[in-house]
């Protein structure tokens, strides 16, 4: 027992130097109440003995055998623990990753969750691996539970960051039962283990012996689950104490059992062979007293060994009674490993194995004791005291006074009584520690257990870190103050506030004991409120007011948390008594807000709260009546000036003016219109000023205002009422969307008042979802259906047919005007600003003709432009208003603008010619037009008029709930209107202003030209090209055999072997194909087929490959299984020696062909078709059928797959197309029947028709009908298909009848009107009709055919004897249908002479007014007219004499006009007949005076063989059109009817006009009338000037002045990088940075990728450029774009370099870094490191970097780099230390010539002559080869010829002639 003074050095008597002391009272300083194991080990190392035994004396033989009793039987401490020392412990406390576990003596230790057991520590990992939760894992509290013994070893003894000691433990039986092996185990033997494993029969339990498989059975496991795991299964991991039964095979097997009457009555016996090596803590022992001590006692045990008992471990009840030879039970506590000292217990507790501690604490634990007499006094241990009950309480030294030296042992006497605390419980002493410490007894708190949440705390600021700080609040208890509450205000450095050491006081926010969690807060108005607090959901009672903290503001208002994590929500209207527009703005995060309790509902954990103070209206009554005072109150309703201050997200923030009172005016309420709210808020900013602004409302901190013009003018006109009562449902009024909701809209008026729109009347469509149909702020008109008083409630209809306010056309008309003018006044905001850009917008307005320059054609068919007045100006043209122009970038182009974007600062304009083309005509006002959509905005659109290209502005809405379109009543682009004009000229806005017309006269958009997209995709098989994936050895002509996979219509995919596809085209499946049928049906899947290799198609393009490319082996197969195919010579599709271009046009026209239907293309309106697998067919609609049935629904006559016969027109020669026919060969020759579609429709003149291919004529009113109508041309709309009869085809228009006559002779329909096509078709006497072409003064000119005019004298027009002029007009406008009498034919002079007098037609007087079409009221007539459109054709009659009527009494004719008109075309027209070499006939001498309608003065007109393109171009003079037609069209030159440009007469100017628009014209008509010389001159003069251009260009010399220049340059050299630079360069010098990066794009994608360097200087100098104008944002994501396309390690250094030289010398030092970790192999980077370093002034760090360059590289690479580095310390740092790394390299590598060399360049550089000499001379003496030393001699002797003398000279050669004579006399030797 000697060993145990090593163990327990510190004995009761021994004196302890001055030294120790100090040291163990430093230790004893620390807390009681850390939970740390070494807390509580401290405490017990200060109690060295303790005196139970003194209450009864024991006679004691020798002094000195008591102190050394003293010694051994001391307490155990920190310090007494060993690592691997196997102790009895107690589980204290169980958490998720540890377990906190009791030790004797009241020490504390701690157990890992990874040192339980192997198999859980197993199961663990894989749980960390998978990342989520193992089911069957069981956690800590699962399988531990306190009171539980545990066998534990002592794993480590360490020091926490605080300087305290810390146990930690092990459980695992590898290692509490590694003193155990296989052979000693015995049975009966009571060992623990742990569950590894689940079996059907039981359990493995780990016993942690090596070689041994222990097993627990399940019915010797079952009493143990009773009692530990009430019933349940064990689980992996789990602690059992277990009885060895049975030990099989020496130990190889064990059987073990749990029951728990075996284990509490197991005893260790000499049987089982247990020594001091392998004894384990917990076994139960029969022991013998061998000595009595006071201090405890010493036992022997088990035969041959003895061991320990301490005072706190001897029975209460027998303390005194012990003697000598006394035989008692013990249980082992601990072993110490080295010094094999036992100790054991006598506690009954311990005595019966496997049975947990019951008394686990103290119950008056924190409990302040008074007068608690002392028991005995201990110097070196502490103090024992008798406590009420009896029991036995310990206080520890450094517990006995606050400070060690205040201690004074004489007050602590037996018998004297003091004033403490019980402050823990030592669970396996059975004791209650004490404090007699006065901060301990005083402590506010001594356990969580103890803090109530919300109390008032002190405490002392530990640290400040980044996540709060962290303050002391007790003994052993620390809180954490989050950043959010340390002070009312969000504070950015808490530390310049708060630092170690600070009083504060804090309030507890949340406090859970079990998680030792302390939450507080610092905030002064919580820690000061005197209001309650809200700790649980229960407090929170209605009314309740209390101060709270916002910890999130949403958009629907805020979340506000008290005590305990309890919280509430303040809805947005309970924010404030106004209106909040953007919550955000107002509330912020760790606001503390006092609140009142709306709501609680406890068991839903829910709370509604209001900011809005119930009981606290004094304040706002005082601010309200202080501002009365000054006069600064505004009023709702009142109207008021406003300035904005400020702009944010949902408004502005304005002032209201004089006294700039603070107000919000929401986006949504700056206009009626809501996409100009938006518009308006972007543009306004701080300073402008808004006038007449409407207050909505107030409080004392809040003004709402709106802008709605709307609303300003009810409020003005007194309409809108301030309460219930004035409201009768019946009334219309006008307010706007408060709130949106599912079941209805919230309508809120001026006044405040508000209600609901229900979802049943909120429109007259059908309402699925309310907000598709209006959104919040918008204006609308409501109807009120009903008013409950008492609720204060109203019912509103939002319906159209409920709100009228007036016609619609009228409100269209106002909302459109309003629209615009706001958008005007946008325009005056953008030209007021410093832009040039948004000035220059600011001015654009539609309708203004622009020359730009093409920039380029996007995808999508859309047209950038530039050339614009500013440079960076966005102009686009859609796809449609490219109107299928071939444009090219770089073309100059004429563009009228359509719209402005004033949001995106774009400009959208038009090619459309005739929008650039417009024509001069004089338009009326009230006049109804056929118009074209040409653009769409919100709110309106701009459209084009047919006649004569004007812009026209009108509504899409025609009245403010009219928002909601379904897709079909939405109007798009290209789409046709009809359009009454409300303005004739375009005003500020550009625009003229119209009101549309029913929507039933609108007419879906025209086919488009320009489109030719869809046309070119074939949509592939899947199936093609999931199976091309696979290689094949496949060749052309080679047999297959496969499986049918899938049919299509055109063509069947075959599967054949090794997963290789093939594709079968209708054409290759048989030889004769029967029309109708679709050949691929014959084939089924499934079906086995033998087919030929024709061809191979590639996977990614579609095309057919040859065989020889490289890509063939990957082609999907082409097959045909055709017979001859399959049995003859095969023919291999020839794909690639032709273009498919060239392919078509080996087909002639007229060629028959059968052809296999892919598609019906509804947009092209053409049929798709194959005529085999690599030649391809359109057959247009028109050419498929000359049936009507068949062209209107053509998918039910064709089918998909079925083959055609088609007749070839001609191949496509932009696309590699066939065009076909199905009717037999287009060729449009004279008697050809064929079927056209209408183009236009020009009144009283006739149609356009166009054909396929380009080809167009024109059908004259008298070819519409073998019959004249009245109104010829209303049938016929834009795009209907007409059957057509081709009369000539002159020139390029073809001349065409309608005539069923002619297109249908067979029928013989009878022939009312014959044709007329010349004077011989004339007889005298014979009643023809014909229409009005122009009254003259000499009399009416009547068309009567479509080149013969006849003329009725005005005698011979009606019987009255003078009617006046203006009579002519209304009874005669032109186009009206006459009869009349043949008088006169004059065959020589072309002459007829017309009557349409009663008496001669038979017919009554063109001027007799008929009775039912009186003259007042043209207006009304015309609706009555389009209300009879609408009805059926039983009425046609009716409808077209009525019309007929309308058009004579329209509106009276200007007296002006023919004054006005006369003279203006004589000379023309004049001219135009001398150019055709015309004969005029004139019968009257009054030339000079004819008026300018139709000829100069002809009375009797006809022109043989000529078209009749002159008489339609006129003015409409007398009377409006038809309602179902539109005015006039004034042709413009793309209107083709006559054979030669030439001949066309200009457009006139409108009527009206001064004689200045005359003169103007006649030089347009000069140009027109060139010579041929004249031209001719006109083209040499442009060639020249062409040739001059080119020559410029050509000049090698020239410099790149343009981007057109650069781009030149580029395409000849793409891959020249040094082009691609300066085309940036360029860019860059004038400051177009976006265009200079799309330039370095352009070239990474056009640069060969073969030519790497030339990449690599774009990539650079894109760096380079982002470096320099990007940000580091954009630089990164240029430089990993760039490593991942370069060589990484140059990309790296560039970039490296370009931070170097930009001084960004922190990032360049960042980027080296990563450089050196990513290329540490690289030399090159740690020798620029190094050179980096040394140009910072660093040499210290290019010495770190050489040892580290040294360290990473191979060592071949040593000297290279020691060199490199010795060169830069030359160049960039100490000559010195240069010079001392040359030495030290050369003094390990004397030979290395190539280093000397280096050396000898440096010192020459930058060393004196001296020191260069004097290392030649060192060089010339080394003994090296002889070819090296001649190399240095050379050296050494161009050295000093360059700066020696000529001695110098000599001397060298002296020494080299002394080498050379040793080195021969040596090799002669």
């Amino acid at each position: 027992m000697a060993t145990l003074e090593e163990s327990f050095p510190r004995g009761g008597a021994k004196k302890t130097h001055k030294s120790e002391k100090s040291s163990q009272q430093a230790v004893e300083q620390d807390n009681l109440f850390d939970i740390s194991p070494e807390e509580e080990s401290i405490k017990r190392k200060k109690k060295i003995q303790k005196g139970p035994a003194k209450t009864k004396k024991l006679k004691l033989e020798k002094t000195e055998t008591i102190k050394s009793l003293k010694e051994k039987l001391e307490i155990l401490t920190v310090e007494s623990l060993c690592e691997g020392m196997r102790i009895l412990g107690c589980v204290k406390e169980v958490n998720e990753l540890e377990l906190a576990i009791s030790l004797p003596n009241g020490l504390q230790g701690f157990v890992q969750v990874t040192e339980i057991c192997d198999a859980y520590t197993k199961q663990l990992n894989e749980q960390v691996a998978q990342e989520e939760p193992l089911k069957d894992l069981p956690s800590l509290p699962e399988l531990f539970f306190p009171g539980m013994l545990v066998r534990c070893v002592v794993s480590s003894v360490g020091i926490t960051e605080r300087g305290k000691k810390i146990i930690k433990l092990s459980l695992n039986p590898r290692n509490v039962n590694k003193v155990l092996s296989a052979e000693a185990l015995k049975p009966g033997m009571l060992l623990t283990g742990t569950v590894s494993s689940l079996e059907d029969h039981g359990y493995l339990v780990d016993i942690g012996i090596g070689g041994t498989r222990a097993f627990l059975p399940v019915q010797k496991a079952q009493e143990g689950i009773r009692q530990k795991n009430r019933g349940a299964k064990l689980k992996v991991g789990q602690y059992l104490t277990c009885l060895v039964e049975e030990v099989k095979s020496n130990g190889a097997v064990v059987s073990l059992s749990a029951g728990h009457s075996d284990i509490s009555s197991a005893f260790a016996t000499e049987d089982q062979s247990w020594t001091l090596n392998n004894l384990l803590p917990g076994l139960v022992v029969k022991a013998q007293v061998q000595k009595v001590t006071p201090f405890g006692l010493k036992l022997n045990f088990l035969t041959f060994f003895t061991g320990l008992v301490d005072f706190m471990h001897l029975e209460p009840k027998k303390i005194g009674t012990y003697s000598p030879n006394q035989t008692v039970r013990a249980c082992v506590l601990c072993i110490h490993p080295r010094t094999r000292a036992v100790r054991l217990s006598l506690r009954p507790v311990f005595l019966q194995p496997g049975r947990p501690l019951t008394r686990l604490s103290c119950q008056h634990l924190g409990a302040v004791l008074d007068d608690v007499p002392v028991q005995g006094f201990f110097r070196n241990a502490g103090v024992t005291f008798r406590l009420k009950d009896g029991a036995l309480a310990y206080v520890r030294l450094s517990h006995l006074s606050d400070s060690k030296k205040s201690c004074n042992p004489e007050a602590f006497t037996p018998g004297s009584t003091h004033k403490c605390r019980i402050i823990d419980y030592s669970q396996m002493d059975e004791l209650a520690l004490l404090s007699l410490r006065r901060s301990v007894i005083e402590a506010q708190f001594l356990r969580y257990h103890d803090i109530n949440i919300g109390a008032v705390v002190k405490g002392t600021v530990l640290t400040v870190k980044p996540f709060g700080i962290l303050v002391k609040v007790g003994e052993q208890m620390r809180g954490l103050v989050p950043p959010m509450h340390l002070a009312d205000v969000l504070m950015k450095n808490p530390e310049k506030k708060y630092h170690a050491g600070d009083e504060v006081k804090c309030r507890v926010l949340l406090c859970d004991p079990e998680a030792k969690k302390l939450v507080m807060t610092l905030k002064n108005t919580l820690v000061t409120s005197k209001l309650p607090a809200i700790t649980c959901y229960e407090d929170a009672k209605a009314g309740l007011q209390t101060h709270g903290v916002i910890v999130k503001v949403k958009d629907y208002g805020c979340i506000v948390k008290f005590y305990n994590d309890v919280q509430g929500l303040v809805p947005r209207h309970e924010l404030s008594a106004q209106y909040i527009p953007d919550p955000e703005k107002v509330f912020y995060t760790g606001q503390v807000v006092k609140v009142t309790v709306l709501n609680c509902e406890p068991s839903k954990e829910r709370m509604l709260l209001s900011f809005r103070l119930l009981n606290d209206p004094e304040p706002q009554n005082e601010s309200i009546g202080h501002a009365q005072k000054k006069g600064r109150v505004i009023n709702i309703g009142q109207l008021v000036d406003v300035k904005v201050i400020e702009k944010t997200k949902d408004g502005l923030q304005v002032a209201v003016l004089p006294h700039n009172i603070p107000a919000f005016l929401p986006t949504p309420h700056l206009s009626d219109h809501v996409a100009n709210g938006p518009l308006l808020h972007h543009w306004l900013q701080a300073g402008d000023t808004l006038h007449r602004v409407l207050c909505l409302s107030q409080s004392e901190k809040h003004v709402l205002l709106c802008r709605k013009p709307a609303l300003v003018s009810t409020v003005e006109g007194g309409q809108d009422p301030k309460s219930f009562s004035e409201i009768q449902p019946g009334m219309l009024l006008i307010g706007f969307v408060k709130n949106i909701k599912d079941y209805g809209v919230f309508v809120q008026f001026p006044s405040g008042l508000s209600g609901l729109a229900p979802k049943a009347i909120m429109s007259d469509k059908f309402v699925t979802t309310p907000s598709d149909h209006f959104v919040e702020g918008q204006t609308v008109v409501a109807k009120v259906t009903n008013v409950d008083e008492e609720k204060q409630r109203m019912l509103l209809s939002l319906r159209l047919s409920d709100c009228h306010l007036g016609t619609s056309a009228s409100t269209s008309l106002l909302l459109l005007s309003q629209c615009l003018e706001e958008l005007q006044g946008v325009r005056s905001l953008m030209s007021s600003r410093d832009s040039v850009l948004i000035q220059t917008l600011a001015e654009m307005t539609p309708g203004m003709v622009l020359d730009l320059t093409v920039k380029e054609v996007l995808g999508d068919g859309s047209v950038v432009f530039s050339g614009g007045p500013v440079p960076d100006l966005v102009l686009r043209a859609s796809r449609y208003h490219r109107e299928g122009q071939e444009v090219e970038s770089g073309q100059k182009r004429k563009v009228v603008i359509l719209n402005v974007d004033m949001l995106k600062l774009e400009v959208h304009v038009s090619l459309r010619q005739e929008l650039v083309n417009r024509k001069a005509k004089k338009l009326r006002k009230g006049s109804e037009h056929k118009a074209t959509v040409q653009h769409l905005e919100e709110s309106f659109a701009v459209a084009s008029l047919v006649e004569t290209g004007h812009l026209v502005a009108f509504s899409l809405t025609s009245h403010l709930n009219d928002t909601f379109r379904f897709d079909s009543e939405k109007l798009q682009v290209g789409q046709g209107v009809s359009l009454t004009l409300k303005t004739t000229e375009p005003g500020v806005t550009g625009l003229l202003l119209a009101v549309e017309g029913p929507a039933a006269k609108r007419t879906m958009r025209t086919a488009r030209r320009d489109s030719e997209t869809a046309d070119d995709n074939e949509d592939e098989d899947a199936a093609l090209v999931v199976g091309s994936k696979k290689k094949h050895t496949l060749t052309l002509g080679d047999m297959v055999t496969g499986t049918v996979k899938s049919v299509k219509a055109t063509h069947v995919v075959v599967t054949l072997e090794d997963g290789i596809v093939g594709c079968i085209h209708a054409s290759n499946v048989l030889d004769d194909v029967p029309v109708g049928t679709s050949p691929t049906s014959t084939l089924k899947v499934g079906k086995t087929v033998t087919a030929r290799v024709i061809g191979g198609r590639d996977v990614k393009t579609y095309k057919f490959l040859p065989i020889s490319h490289p890509r063939f082996i990957q082609t999907i197969l082409e097959l045909s299984v055709r017979p001859s195919e399959l049995e003859g010579s095969h023919t291999a599709l020839d794909t690639y020696s032709v273009s498919p271009v060239e392919k078509i046009k080996q087909y002639q026209a007229g060629q028959t062909v059968t052809c296999f239907l892919k598609k019906y293309n509804v947009i092209k309106k053409w049929l798709e078709v194959d005529v085999a697998p690599d030649v391809r067919g359109r057959i247009p609609l028109l050419l498929t059928s000359l049936s009507f049935k068949v062209l209107k629904h053509p998918d039910k006559k064709f089918q998909i797959g079925q083959a055609l016969r088609a007749t070839v027109v001609g191949p496509d020669s932009r696309k590699a197309f066939l065009c076909l026919s199905l009717i037999g060969p287009h060729k449009l020759e004279p008697g050809e029947v064929a079927m056209g579609r209408v183009v236009k429709v020009t009144p009283n003149e006739g149609l356009t028709v166009s054909f396929p291919f380009g080809k167009v004529g024109t059908v004259s009113v008298f070819h519409i009908s073998d019959s004249y109508s009245e109104a010829p041309l209303e049938d016929f709309v834009s795009q209907k298909v007409v059957r057509c009869y081709v009369l000539s085809a002159a020139g390029d228009t073809l001349t065409l009848s309608l005539r069923s006559s002619r297109t249908n002779p067979e029928t013989k329909s009878k022939i009312e009107d014959p044709e007329i096509n010349s004077v011989q078709d004339i007889k005298e006497g014979q009643l023809l009709r014909g229409y009005v072409r122009s009254v003259q003064q000499s009399g009416v000119l009547l068309g009567l055919g479509p080149s013969v005019v006849g003329w009725a004298q005005h005698s011979h027009v009606s019987q009255s004897s003078t009617p006046k002029k203006e009579l002519y007009h209304h009874y005669l406008p032109e186009g009206r249908l006459l009869t009349a009498k043949i008088l006169r034919v004059n065959h020589q002079k072309n002459l007829v002479e017309l009557s349409l007098l009663p008496g001669d037609t038979g017919k009554p007087d063109v001027f007799s007014a008929s009775p039912e079409l009186p003259l007042g009221k043209p207006e009304a007539r015309r609706g009555e007219a389009e209300e009879r459109d609408q009805k059926g054709e039983e009425k046609k009659k009716r409808k077209r004499k009525d019309q007929k009527g309308q058009r004579e009494v329209k509106l009276p004719s200007q007296k002006k006009e023919p004054q006005g008109s006369r003279g203006k075309k004589p000379g023309k027209r004049e001219c135009q007949e001398r150019a055709r070499e015309q004969e005029i006939v004139n019968k009257r001498p009054k030339e000079a005076c004819v008026p300018e309608e139709d000829d100069s003065g002809v009375e009797v007109y006809y022109r043989e063989g000529e078209d009749e393109l002159e008489e339609p171009k006129v003015l409409p003079k007398g009377g409006l059109t038809k309602p179902a037609e539109v005015p006039r069209l004034q042709l413009s030159s793309g209107f083709l009817w006559d054979v030669g440009l030439d001949s066309l007469t200009p457009a006139l100017p409108p009527r009206g006009e001064s004689s200045d628009s005359e003169e103007d014209e006649q030089p347009q008509q000069a140009t027109q009338k060139k010579s041929k010389k004249e031209k001719e001159l006109e083209k040499q003069k442009a060639e020249k000037e062409l040739s001059r251009i080119e020559e410029a260009l050509m000049d090698p010399g020239r410099q790149p002045e343009s981007a057109d220049d650069f781009d030149r340059l580029v395409l000849s050299s793409p891959n020249s990088s040094i082009l691609w630079l300066q085309y940036m360069a360029f860019h860059l010098q004038a400051t177009e940075i976006e265009k200079a990066r799309a330039v370095a794009e352009r070239a990474l994608k056009t640069i060969s990728f073969r030519e790497e360097q030339e990449k690599l200087n774009v990539w650079v100098a894109l760096l380079n450029l982002e470096n320099m104008y990007g940000s580091q944002e954009s630089l990164t994501k240029v430089f990993e774009r760039a490593v991942q396309y370069n060589e990484p390690l140059k990309v790296f250094l560039q970039l490296a370099d370009i931070y170097t030289k930009s001084e960004k010398f922190k990032e360049a030092g960042e980027l080296y870094n990563r450089m050196l970790k990513r290329f540490r192999q690289e030399k090159t980077v740690w020798i620029k490191y190094g050179a980096f370093v040394l140009r910072r002034n660093q040499p210290g760090a290019s010495h770190r970097v050489l040892q580290r360059a040294l360290e990473c590289l191979p060592t071949k690479e040593h000297v290279d780099v020691i060199a490199k580095f010795a060169q830069l310390e030359f160049q960039l740092g100490d000559a010195e230390r240069a010079k001392a790394i040359f030495e030290n390299m050369l003094s390990t590598y004397p030979k290395r010539t190539d280093v000397w060399s280096v050396y000898i360049d440096m010192t020459i550089k930058h060393s004196s002559q001296k020191e260069v000499r004097d290392i030649f001379e060192r060089v010339i003496h080394l003994s090296l080869a002889p070819k090296r030393m001649k190399f240095f001699f050379k050296r050494y002797l161009d050295y000093e010829k360059q700066h020696g003398t000529e001695k110098d000279v000599q001397a060298v050669k002296a020494k080299a002639l002394e080498y050379v004579e040793a080195k021969s006399s040596v090799l002669e030797d």
